[in-house]
């Protein structure tokens, strides 16, 4: 870093908040609701599926603009996402049924728990004079996301790629985000959990990039990383 850091955007889901249990148990709970017939290792088979339908998925950026229709492309996207799990572990006669009902559910703050060292760090970087900013591949339901989560407010942007019809790591989702704030890549920071859309997207864009490995998870020794966010505030004083 060779200019003085006046921005620092965080991505969202895995780094700010995180599901309220896990995926695979929010699905398997409500899809038997509406009919599924679990097997014995559901769970466990819902997981491996998820895995691979989200890493299958083409990045969810759409053409549309108007915010109905952007809001219908956001939700076909994970329409086929999470078709694509059941195709894979059993499909059911009320799939359809079962899918706009756990779609709202991943709307509602109640699903999402926010990591403990989120608020005050957030605030400690405020209070050293610096912009905040979310550049996320989460859809629009993050607004209310972090409404509910008590964040909102502490960010001055927020930048998605459905909004931004570009996903990370394509450097074009952190220019637009670079925009808002008037700044120059080189005095702004990303800190995010994914190596490849986080770590690697804002480098490519010329921003400063710390990968965020919670729990022991393995780092490149040419990577900088923090293990929980409480590291950042010293990190960006040094």
């Amino acid at each position: 870093m060779t200019q003085p850091i006046r921005v620092v955007f965080f991505d969202a889901a895995e780094t700010l908040f995180h599901v309220n249990g896990s995926v695979a148990d929010i699905y398997l709970r409500h899809a038997v609701a509406f009919g599924y017939q679990p097997k014995p290792n559901a769970t466990e088979l819902i997981s491996e599926a998820f895995r691979r339908a989200f890493h299958d998925a083409p990045p969810p950026v759409f053409a549309a603009t108007e915010p109905t229709q952007l809001k219908q492309s956001e939700r076909l996207w994970w329409f086929d996402v999470v078709h694509n799990v059941f195709y894979r572990v059993g499909m059911f006669e009320r799939f359809d049924e079962f899918f706009e009902h756990v779609y709202e559910v991943f709307a509602d703050p109640a699903s999402w728990r926010l990591y403990p060292e989120v608020p005050h760090t957030l605030k400690a970087l405020r209070n050293r004079g610096l912009e905040l900013g979310i550049v996320s591949n989460f859809d629009s339901r993050l607004f209310n996301v972090i409404r509910g989560l008590g964040i909102a407010e502490l960010f001055d942007t927020v930048t998605i790629s459905s909004l931004a019809h570009a996903a990370k790591p394509s450097p074009k989702i952190f220019e637009l985000a670079l925009e808002q704030h008037a700044v120059e890549p080189g005095e702004a920071m990303h800190v995010g959990d994914s190596l490849r859309d986080d770590v690697e997207g804002a480098t490519k864009a010329g921003l400063a990039a710390v990968l965020l490995a919670r729990h022991g998870k393995q780092t490149p020794p040419s990577v900088p990383a923090i293990r929980t966010l409480d590291e950042l505030v010293p990190l960006i004083a040094s």
